[in-house]
């Protein structure tokens, strides 16, 4: 909020610096009294599992932004291409995990720093890799998530949280599925030309 002063009778829109003020909720809770069905306690219980899942899933996302970047060889255009294709399919994979919990009550996981905290990915190295080990390292990725996905999802069903089981089944595990298919082809070992000798 600006205050606003008078100066020769013109209104001068002043913005006040460096607010402070009392968080409105801790990380790692749940609002109790939300219009939510399900108790505090499954939403506590969900809400940390989607952080993981959220934690791993924007991991990924980077990890596809940074290969972009650095992809090289015989396929540069082509992967270059997916990458990026793969690294927008998770912005809003993410978006999607990050609305769910606080949908639940709960506070979504977001600056890198507490990411890096919170993901099971073993951390990438700063180096530039072949192609071949980029993909080899986000199929890792995505084994990982589709694992965590599939666990969520069956936690989700067993504590009768029917949104988190569609969300996380349809809208995480599935995307992730496709896009480690769509990686995995490319490591498969066909010649460019066929000797028909």
């Amino acid at each position: 909020m600006a205050v606003v002063t008078k100066k020769a009778d013109v209104a001068i829109a002043v913005p006040h610096w460096h607010a402070h003020a009392q968080e409105t909720q801790k990380f790692g809770t749940v609002i109790a009294n939300i219009p939510h069905p399900l108790s505090a306690g499954v939403r506590a219980e969900m809400v940390g599992k989607l952080n993981r899942l959220l934690a791993d899933s924007s991991t990924l996302r980077d990890m596809y932004k940074k290969h972009h970047w650095q992809v090289s060889g015989p396929t540069f255009y082509q992967l270059h291409l997916l990458f990026d294709k793969h690294y927008a399919e998770q912005v809003e994979i993410i978006d999607t995990i990050a609305e769910r919990i606080q949908l639940l009550g709960g506070v979504s996981v977001a600056m890198p720093a507490d990411v890096a905290e919170m993901t099971s990915i073993p951390e990438v190295p700063k180096d530039r890799e072949p192609a071949p080990v980029q993909i080899s390292r986000m199929l890792e990725a995505h084994k990982l998530i589709m694992k965590l996905s599939s666990e969520i999802a069956a936690a989700a069903s067993k504590a009768g949280d029917d949104g988190t089981n569609d969300m996380v089944v349809g809208d995480v595990l599935r995307p992730n599925e496709l896009q480690s298919w769509f990686l995995s082809e490319h490591l498969v070992d066909t010649p460019l030309i066929l000797d028909r000798g």
